[in-house]
């Protein structure tokens, strides 16, 4: 199995510097939006493709950095040897071709693997130094020139497939071009050999027989012209293939059908196809797909055993069923990717299986409170205003509703990505027992757990009414014959949570192991 080890940019998209070790065979990327996960799927489509339309068509300002820019052109020094340069490195596992190995690489050690760098054209030097004497402020993006060389130090282009690679862009997915360029693809990286060249030849000669015979009588009767069919660039077999399932070509299919059939062709194996995909890079499959459908689509990426995945997706569901151990996470705010592949093989397991949940909510987060219960997350943000004075979201602050049982699952994750986490929980009529003994190993300067240390005030409903008695008994006392207002709350949590939040939100007095936790995690 041929499969990419690891990739290295260098000033390519919001990266100046970066490097990941990849899973030879699932990749996920995950973070908020503009965090580099489309850019790191595109530099991998990029180099695999060696394709200098490609680069042209997105232009050479699209993919150089902007932080390298601004420094160049900030910079006392703004002469030809200073400008920045662009490189994507795809380092291989061993492939057994001479052509790939070489130290033609960042590193300087000899590996295989496919370089593609973008640089100042040196034949154009004399024009791009006169450009930096007469107009400092104009950077020369147009006189940059891109190269495409394995590790050996050859060229290659596209006509050289070293890994046959699919890319599936959901977002353009009802994209005419783009679905032609996907079948013409998917065409390419099935067709064996000389078979290419065969389809070629043989459409080319039906279109002639078609003039030449059904058309022939029509064009007896014209004088000076014939009609034809046009076979050209822009008609030929490539335009014309379309993908089908059933008698229905996928054109004509929804979108979330067109995402699930592109993405499961894709990840299909190639039986005894010699020249089968390799790669097959998907932008966040989610799109356009029902829950049913999206749940399909994981079964198919775990069935996919002869291929390297890289997904970018914003989805829990898929991140969290796929294994959060091959998930790595891209921060906006850090040019550095954290892997998650050091997560307890446990928790992962657990998120695998547990029902639906907001893993991803939690692991994008900046800051975060976890709390247990529906009537803690209705009020936490009430009683983050009236502690900090600003809301939960200006503060970046997320809270998340867990099972209680669960929060040293998210603890797992929290420590291992330095995330901090406030953990407001029940004492259960025994705070030794369960809020100290049982968080010992994960208490720390970005985790902490908060609860009532009084045994006798046990839950959020016992500490509430104590704290507004007269409040509570107000709200609640009305027209009460059998429970006591707090035996009322305490098995109607969700509605006295309600209650309290419509009628008297702004007299509550917030329990201060609760006060404790939003001050700790404002800070």
């Amino acid at each position: 199995m041929k499969y990419i080890r690891r990739i290295k940019l260098k000033n390519f998209g919001r990266f100046q510097s970066m490097s990941i070790d990849l899973d030879e065979k699932l990749n996920i990327f995950i973070g908020e939006n503009e965090a580099g996960k489309s850019t790191i799927l595109s530099a991998i489509n990029l180099v695999l493709s060696g394709s200098r339309n490609r680069i042209e068509a997105i232009g050479v300002e699209r993919i150089l950095n902007a932080q390298a820019v601004r420094d160049f052109l900030s910079s006392t020094e703004r002469t030809y040897e200073k400008l920045p340069t662009l490189h994507v490195e795809l380092y291989f596992n061993e492939q057994n071709n001479f052509e790939l190995n070489g130290k033609n690489n960042s590193d300087g050690v000899a590996c295989d693997g496919l370089r593609m760098e973008c640089v100042p054209s040196e034949e154009l030097s004399n024009e791009i130094k006169e450009i930096l004497f007469n107009d400092p402020e104009n950077f020369p993006f147009e006189y940059y020139t891109v190269k495409f060389n394995t590790f050996q130090g050859e060229g290659y282009s596209g006509y050289k497939k070293y890994l046959r690679h699919i890319l599936i862009d959901t977002s353009v997915i009802n994209n005419e071009h783009a679905t032609r360029e996907y079948i013409g693809d998917m065409y390419a990286a099935y067709a064996v050999g000389s078979e290419r060249h065969k389809h070629q030849n043989e459409y080319r000669k039906i279109k002639e027989n078609f003039r030449s015979g059904v058309l022939l009588d029509l064009n007896g009767r014209v004088e000076d012209y014939s009609f034809s069919l046009k076979n050209d660039s822009k008609s030929n077999l490539f335009t014309d293939l379309t993908l089908m399932q059933g008698d229905t070509s996928i054109e004509h299919k929804g979108k979330g059908k067109q995402c699930f059939i592109k993405a499961e062709f894709a990840l299909k194996k190639a039986g005894n196809v010699n020249n089968g995909i390799d790669i097959a890079l998907i932008e966040e499959p989610e799109n356009h797909l029902s829950h049913i459908n999206m749940k399909k689509l994981i079964g198919r990426i775990n069935e996919s055993e002869d291929k390297q995945l890289f997904v970018a997706t914003h989805s829990s569901l898929i991140s969290a069923r796929l294994d959060l151990r091959k998930c790595i996470l891209l921060h906006g705010s850090s040019p550095h990717p954290v892997p998650m592949a050091k997560l307890p093989e446990d928790t992962a397991k657990y998120f695998m299986k547990a029902p639906d949940n907001g893993v991803l909510d939690f692991i994008l987060s900046k800051k975060v409170i976890l709390v247990e219960g529906d009537a803690e997350y209705i009020l936490l943000g009430s009683f983050f205003h009236k502690v900090t004075g600003q809301s939960m979201e200006a503060s970046d602050v997320h809270v998340i509703s867990v099972d209680g049982t669960s929060f040293k699952r998210y603890l797992d994750i929290s420590r291992l990505l330095g995330m901090k986490t406030a953990v407001i929980r029940d004492n259960d009529k025994n705070y030794q027992a369960n809020c100290i003994d049982l968080y010992t190993d994960y208490v720390s300067d970005t985790a902490k757990v908060f609860f009532d240390n009084n045994n006798d005030r046990p839950t959020l409903e016992v500490c509430l009414y104590e704290d507004n008695a007269a409040l509570c008994n107000d709200l609640f006392s009305l027209g009460r014959r059998t429970l006591t207002v707090q035996d009322y709350m305490l098995k109607n949590k969700t509605e006295a949570a309600f209650s309290i939040l419509e009628s008297k939100e702004g007299d509550i007095v917030v329990p201060q192991y609760i006060r404790d936790a939003i001050e700790w995690i404002s800070q």
